[in-house]
């Protein structure tokens, strides 16, 4: 049990680990400062804790996230979640930002500080026409390149963090910024939500349970405590990771008014501290590691996306969806790495909350028996309360804005959360109950 879900949760590591991973905890420890233990808290519950709950509880289910959305809430709904979700984890935020983050860590570093535009454009233009291609031939080299490049990478990521540990530890950290000085576990809570791992969760569930249904097991008890395993591994090992990295941006004492402009403060973190520890020789084989690791990651992206579209809506090809996604992603990148971290994350704002939400019902209506008007109720609400969070800053709403801080739990970024436990009780004595199949551990 314990060697199949170290192989398992090994391949499900290289499937995780893309951009994100690498480039938001090393700037959450620049920013929190002195506030970075309760930072990186927050930041590993959302993006690792609840990312692996995701996984395990989609795991258990073969027909995975779309059975039980349906089942729950509606047909119409999970298609409509499913496909924001899936153009989330594809053209529109994490394929563009595998590209634009295999550039910034390792391309940029090396260039004259006036030429980063258009040789962003000549490096996306290569990249996706590779990656283009491949994702017409998606072939076992590729799967292997990822499965074993991206450990090696991750290994590397480590002896950086280790030495640089040793190097800079005790070096003061930087003053928090405001959003961390604030709520620093709030903050790095909603940082987590970068990751996308929790949504990219939902989708790779299904995977999961092919792959594990390929490992053979002698009956369910096995196959669930097999997953379980899984899960446990794989979150140990992004949370050290993320723990290494954040620790690295925390005391790396990297001028960032030094910085070009619109440069990543994470990305730079981590070329900064290669070349600082390593020297400019290490920095061209950190950009030949990170371009193949990220490479491979958008790949998959623009295949997995596509199939799920030519799937839910045929009448396209697949060729047509693959098309439309890379050209999308082409074109996104080239905004740069920040301008597409800016403008996804009020977007992740609503579909985390939801997700979670999801998770929670899923969970609970293993065990006991719930209304389904009860649960339509309780993602409608924290939806708006979700949405509500968002737009009312954005334009200036401040009646709706006093409100979603009135809640409880706001200060903390979880104005939603009291909420759904609230409608998830109310399901508990509303009519129309059903209850969904229970893990099953014998």
């Amino acid at each position: 049990m314990i060697k199949k879900g170290a192989l398992t949760g090994l391949l499900l590591f290289g499937m995780f680990f893309g951009a994100g991973n690498l480039i938001f905890p090393p700037q959450l420890g620049l920013e929190s400062g002195p506030q970075f233990w309760a930072a990186i808290a927050g930041f590993v519950l959302s993006g690792v804790g609840i990312a692996i709950l995701t996984l395990v509880v989609g795991a258990s289910n073969p027909k995975g996230y779309m059975d039980e959305i349906s089942q729950k809430i509606a047909p119409w709904f999970a298609i409509a979640y499913l496909v924001v979700l899936y153009l989330s984890i594809g053209p529109f935020f994490a394929i563009p930002r595998t590209a634009t983050t295999a550039f910034s860590v390792g391309i940029e570093p090396m260039l004259p500080a006036d030429s980063h535009t258009i040789w962003l454009f000549i490096f996306t233009t290569i990249y996706f026409v590779l990656a283009y291609i491949i994702a017409f031939n998606p072939s076992k080299i590729l799967d292997s390149i990822g499965r074993y490049l991206t450990p090696i990478f991750a290994i590397l990521i480590v002896v950086l963090v280790v030495l640089g540990a040793f190097r800079y530890g005790v070096a003061a950290p930087q003053p928090a910024t405001a959003e961390y000085a604030g709520s620093a576990f709030g903050a790095g809570f909603l940082q987590g939500y970068n990751t996308l791992d929790a949504l990219a969760s939902v989708a790779f569930s299904v995977v999961a349970v092919a792959t594990l249904n390929q490992l053979g097991f002698k009956n369910r008890k096995e196959y669930v405590s097999t997953i379980w395993v899984v899960g446990i591994l794989v979150a140990m090992g992004f949370s050290i990771l993320y723990i290494g990295l954040g620790f690295l941006g925390n005391h790396f004492p990297l001028d960032t008014a030094q910085l070009p402009q619109g440069a990543n403060i994470g990305a730079s973190v981590l070329s900064s501290a290669t070349q600082a520890i390593f020297g400019l020789a290490a920095q061209i084989f950190l950009a030949v590691m990170v371009t193949v690791t990220c490479f491979t990651t958008t790949a998959g992206l623009i295949v997995s996306t596509g199939e799920f579209f030519h799937n839910t809506f045929p009448k396209l090809s697949y060729k047509v969806y693959a098309t439309v996604f890379t050209l999308i992603g082409f074109a996104i990148a080239n905004l740069g790495l920040n301008a597409i971290i800016q403008y996804s994350l009020p977007v992740l704002m609503i579909l985390y909350p939801i997700t979670i939400t999801i998770v929670m019902i899923v969970i609970v209506n293993k065990i006991l028996p719930l209304s389904k008007p009860g649960m339509q109720f309780t993602i409608a609400i924290v939806a708006l309360i979700a949405a509500a969070s968002v737009l009312a800053p954005q334009f200036k709403i401040k009646g709706l804005e006093n409100m979603i801080n009135s809640l409880p739990l706001a200060g903390a970024s979880l104005p939603w959360l009291l909420p759904a436990i609230a409608g998830i009780i109310l399901s508990l004595f509303l009519p129309n109950k059903q209850k969904s199949e229970r893990f099953e551990l014998d």
